[in-house]
């Protein structure tokens, strides 16, 4: 984890959506063969049909709560279609199926979703497997589901929080729910070398421009490197997220501010149970995640 703090990075970049996710898409590529050797719940997942990660571990019971079923049911989702977006080489989509869910995995690389589709036959589960930008998701899955789910460095690929809100609008039955969570965008904007304080370098509104980095790391631990090291990422405020869903005509139902995030985003985070953390007292003034469900009416 550490490598990540290594990264270089510059602002102000205008790019247009094409020519960033073409970047972007060439870094994730690079990552799935290093990720399939190095994620154990790829081994897991097929053991034991029961298995969950930890990212789905941590979202299950809020998302089961907010469903109306019970956190500690088995199976929470069960009878429940759902779309997950760009959801990489498709562990927590199978965990969400191993927890009832019929199951659409939606990601703009190839062969991530090689990989996803093998985990999946693997653990005997019946998913679907959609190669589509997550802006097109809803022409690409065409059909409405009951839950969009989306959780854990997601949004920040991306510029345009109004056409992803719409996809996600569009994607949802009436009655249907999105289930949000990733990174709280004031831990995005600290600076991630500086381990002997928070300090807020980078921005936290977005400007119409792009932060590129260069980074050949791929945040296993493993020590391998990506042949295409450059990324492009927006920051999104609170409020511009909330916005965007608002805009497209859904209503929040539930919105939480977290101290426990999957990685550790600042090198002063150390490992605590569920993630990484600050350490307190600093635990208390900065958020690490950032959760928001709505709902279609």
């Amino acid at each position: 984890m550490q490598d990540a703090f290594d990264a270089e990075h510059s602002d102000g970049h205008r790019v247009s959506h094409s020519e960033a996710s073409a970047v972007n898409r060439a870094n994730w590529d690079d990552r799935v063969p290093i990720h399939e050797l190095h994620y154990e719940s790829l081994r897991l997942l097929p053991e034991d049909p029961t298995a969950l990660t930890d990212v789905v571990r941590r979202d299950l019971p809020v998302l089961a709560g907010l469903l109306g079923a019970d956190p500690d049911d088995p199976l929470p989702l069960a009878g429940r279609s759902l779309a997950h977006l760009q959801c990489h080489i498709g562990t927590d989509t199978v965990s969400l199926a191993h927890a009832g869910a019929s199951v659409i995995g939606l990601d703009f690389s190839q062969p991530a979703l090689d990989v996803a589709a093998r985990l999946s036959a693997a653990c005997r589960v019946d998913a679907r497997w959609v190669r589509s930008d997550v802006l097109d998701a809803a022409a690409a899955i065409s059909t409405a589901v009951d839950v969009v789910y989306t959780s854990i460095g997601t949004i920040c690929w991306f510029q345009d929080l109004d056409l992803w809100a719409a996809q996600i609008a569009e994607l949802l039955v009436p009655g249907g729910l999105l289930y949000f969570r990733d990174a709280h965008p004031a831990m995005l904007a600290l600076d991630d070398t500086d381990a002997d304080a928070l300090c807020v370098t980078h921005r936290y509104f977005a400007d119409g421009t792009a932060l590129e980095w260069i980074d050949d790391s791929a945040y296993t631990g493993g020590g391998e490197r990506v042949a295409h090291p450059r990324t492009l990422e927006w920051p999104h405020s609170v409020s511009e997220i909330v916005t965007a869903l608002l805009g497209a005509g859904l209503r929040i139902v539930a919105l939480h501010e977290g101290t426990v995030l999957e990685w550790a985003a600042h090198p002063r985070m150390s490992a605590v149970e569920g993630g990484f953390a600050l350490p307190e007292p600093e635990r208390l003034r900065v958020p690490a995640t950032l959760t928001v469900a709505a709902a279609r009416e």
